[in-house]
């Protein structure tokens, strides 16, 4: 069995865990919200319609924040559609996804859900057929105590406490050309400066996401980061990226390595930033925000065919993806990325957050968990305070590794993926600086079949214990079986 060994000093960090890195995403899209979050006069659901079991997923995967309402489908959104009496409310016509959009979900409803869920909402305004106005409108309705029209419309319709939404999104992947309202570099970035100033005249708590490349695969990449920072650097707080990673028939190995490139496409999005806050002499840090990023196959409940009649419908079932055991990897492995740039990456949205490209499935009657699910989960829900860095001898790169140290509690979270499809691997830890004490928890995942997947009829993706694993002096030795994920916690003295 291949030995490898990596080393981490506890005096060597890279960051701190910003929470805000686990966030999920909810869109108006097929049947995200509509048969996902909300389903009315269904069993799940509680008097109001909400889905009680997803609630329950949503907690217990570690979700902390949503972005809302898109996605593609903000671009054309008329935010005084979602709000008030639904009885006042109108159906529209949605053209990012060519559906009937009924209105009966929005703002106030979104926002009630992230109480019930215990998430932070992260809200998006339209730049694609709206403006700085409607932006202003929206947070005032949202965000001010003021007895003016829109807080005071807020008031009318019972909600009489400010939301207070602090993160909120300057539109959606504006550099694309599907999207509605697409821009070139110059006109979005103006716009998106001059929309986020007079938002934080009215609110100067608020921070918001500026729009990156939708794809790092863009032609423009990074070329309109550079010009849409040049025009926004010193109103903005983050800079978006957007990814998603498919290619499964590129064989195992080469699809996990996809986790490499994630990590150069955001050193790549952080010189730019260094570069314009040169240019600009600024003392300002702005961020990455990773709100979209996710794993994208062709395994669907629908036929391009299908996808297609079912057109100008309401919540129709488009692109509802079955994750296999090796998509899991790469999902981890895409976290695992986030985690050692959190430095510059402080906030992540995971797409999407029910059914779509997504780790919770339902129907009317069932939920499961796709199996990307759990690695989300025990990544989520054990990764608090700082992480550090690792350095191995493993050159042929078999290995991906991440360590997060929690001072308060004395804990070492380990996080690997052996990308080997036929190769066990010992895993030597040299942790210098601590004293391990015990391990506390050792989860793995691995399938023979790398196809695998959950449906709502079987589980085959599921993580189990391990006990592979012993304490020598500082080290830590634990085996790693050929293509698997593992958790290991370790206690210190």
């Amino acid at each position: 069995m291949k030995e490898i060994s990596v080393v981490i000093n506890k005096n060597f960090y890279v960051g701190i865990v910003d929470k805000r890195l686990f966030g999920s995403f909810a869109e108006h899209m097929g049947r995200v919200v509509y048969g996902g979050l909300f389903d009315k006069n269904n069993k799940k659901s509680d008097d109001k319609g909400y889905r009680k079991d997803v609630i329950d997923a949503v907690k217990k995967a570690g979700i902390t924040q949503v972005r809302y309402p898109g996605g593609n489908f903000v671009s054309n959104y008329f935010w005084e559609d979602g709000v008030g009496p639904i009885s006042r409310r109108n159906p529209r016509l949605d053209l990012a996804w060519k559906a009937i959009e009924t209105n009966e979900f929005g703002t106030d409803e979104f926002i009630k859900w992230t109480g019930l869920a215990n998430v932070k909402p992260m809200l998006a305004v339209n730049l694609g057929t709206r403006g700085i106005a409607d932006a202003v409108n929206y947070l005032e309705y949202c965000n001010l105590d003021t007895d003016t029209k829109y807080s005071r419309m807020r008031a009318e319709f019972g909600h009489e406490e400010p939301y207070g939404v602090k993160t909120w999104c300057l539109g959606n992947e504006m550099d694309g050309e599907w999207q509605i309202g697409h821009k070139t570099a110059h006109e979005y970035g103006r716009l998106a400066a001059e929309t986020s100033k007079a938002m934080k005249i009215l609110d100067p708590s608020i921070e918001t996401v500026l729009c990156g490349s939708s794809l790092v695969s863009m032609p423009t990449f990074p070329s309109w980061e550079a010009t849409v920072l040049d025009e926004a650097y010193d109103h903005v707080d983050y800079i978006s990226l957007h990814q998603y990673y498919g290619g499964q028939e590129k064989g195992t190995e080469i699809f996990l390595s996809q986790a490499d490139e994630m990590l150069e496409s955001i050193r790549d999005v952080q010189a730019t930033i260094r570069y314009i806050k040169s240019k600009h002499r600024s003392k300002k840090d702005v961020k990455i925000s990773l709100d979209e990023w996710g794993i994208w196959t062709r395994s669907s409940c629908m036929t391009d065919k299908e996808t297609d009649e079912c057109r100008w419908s309401k919540s129709p079932a488009i692109s509802e993806m079955y994750y296999s055991f090796e998509d899991s990897l790469l999902f981890a492995e895409m976290l695992m990325a986030m985690l050692k740039s959190c430095n510059i990456v402080k906030i992540a949205c995971q797409s999407l957050i029910t059914n779509i490209s997504s780790m919770i499935m339902v129907n009317k009657d069932d939920i499961w968990l796709q199996s990307t699910y759990y690695p989300f989960m025990y990544i989520a829900n054990n990764s608090e305070g700082c992480v550090l860095e690792s350095k191995t001898d493993d050159r042929e790169k078999m290995l991906d590794i991440v360590t997060v140290y929690n001072d308060n509690k004395k804990e070492i979270s380990i996080f690997a993926v052996n990308r080997n499809v036929n190769e066990d691997i010992t895993v030597n830890l040299d942790l210098q600086g601590f004293t391990p004490d015990k391990v506390v928890d050792h989860v793995v995942i691995t399938s023979k079949d790398i196809k695998a997947t959950n449906r709502v009829d079987h589980s085959r993706i599921e993580p189990h214990e391990s006990t592979e694993h012993k304490i020598t002096g500082e080290k830590v030795l634990f085996e790693m079986s050929g293509l698997s994920w593992c958790m290991l916690k370790v206690k210190t003295e």
